[in-house]
């Protein structure tokens, strides 16, 4: 005896449903080479989000982001250490950049807005080698030491090492192979890849978005960090301009931006491999519209064992 015939309504809805899967899949493959041509959605996720549907496979899996709190002996209290990771389970010995923010900034907003998306993505498709960034709390002071008992730059080059290595990141000796940062971040980016030259330990790429390179010590003196003008000096990459020789440097910054006058002296004096000016303020959407370029960047420059 033959089964009865399931209900014409059930047949209408199932063949409404292949349609719209079917649909959606043409959308999908429509959309491959926008995808392809922009960067901005790999095929995959484009074609998942069109379905609604989920995936357990890396390119799905937009990164991993992970706080703790950790002792900072060089600054005297507990810091957020940041991981910006491709994955949710990165390889041992996962090759990292520090990512450095700006004045009145934290660990936790270091980052420009979509670069673990942008890096997961990247990494997914192996348009760059896996690899992460790491941010910490530097507080208010250009990432030099101000106040006795608070040095942030003795934290980026002797703890960030022994953190990540405890973690089973950064090779085996923990030490980022790159720095990048945003605003004074971006100072503190060029002042760390300085410091690291002198001792004869120079990191792979130094990245710099709107660096606070300011021209003027009045002006410089409004904000506060400084001892003097001596101490500014002291540190200041328009006045250390071969401080970065020999390492693969990338700056970019907004014609409106208020530093952009610091910035394209530098470029002028130093002709870094990247040295990009474009229609745009001291914001995070300009500072959005580079990542990709930051991340092709810094992921160039990997070391070789890596």
């Amino acid at each position: 005896m033959r089964e009865t015939d399931e209900p014409a309504t059930n047949r209408r809805w199932m063949s409404r449903r292949s349609a719209l899967i079917a649909g959606a899949s043409g959308l999908g493959v429509a959309g491959l080479a926008v995808g392809t041509a922009t960067g901005a959605v790999p095929f995959s996720q484009a074609l998942q989000r069109v379905l609604g549907v989920a995936s357990s496979t890396p390119v799905t899996q937009l990164g991993s982001r992970r706080v703790e709190r950790v002792y900072s002996a060089a600054r005297g209290r507990n810091v957020d250490l940041v991981l910006l990771l491709p994955s949710k389970k990165p390889p041992p010995g996962l090759p990292m950049s520090l990512m450095l923010h700006g004045l009145h900034g934290s660990a936790r907003n270091a980052a420009p807005s979509g670069l673990l998306k942008q890096l997961a993505s990247d990494v997914a498709r192996k348009a760059v080698p896996a690899y992460g960034y790491v941010a910490v709390d530097g507080g208010d002071n250009y990432w030099h030491q101000v106040r006795p008992g608070d040095d942030p730059m003795a934290m980026l080059l002797e703890e960030v090492p022994q953190w990540l290595r405890a973690r089973g990141l950064g090779g085996p000796d923990g030490l980022p192979f790159a720095c990048a940062g945003v605003s004074m971040g971006g100072f503190g980016a060029m002042l760390y890849g300085r410091r690291r030259n002198e001792r004869r330990q120079p990191p792979e790429a130094v990245a710099a978005i709107s660096p606070a390179l300011i021209t003027s010590w009045p002006e410089m003196a409004k904000r506060h960090i400084f001892t003097g003008m001596t101490d500014w000096t002291s540190l200041d990459p328009l006045r250390h301009l071969t401080a970065l020789q020999g390492i693969p440097t990338a700056v970019w910054c907004g014609t409106e931006d208020s530093f952009i006058t610091g910035v394209r002296r530098y470029i002028a004096a130093t002709h870094p491999a990247i040295g990009y000016t474009a229609k745009g303020k001291h914001s995070d959407t300009f500072f959005h519209s580079v990542v990709p370029s930051l991340v092709s960047f810094v992921g160039k420059h990997l070391p070789r064992a890596a």
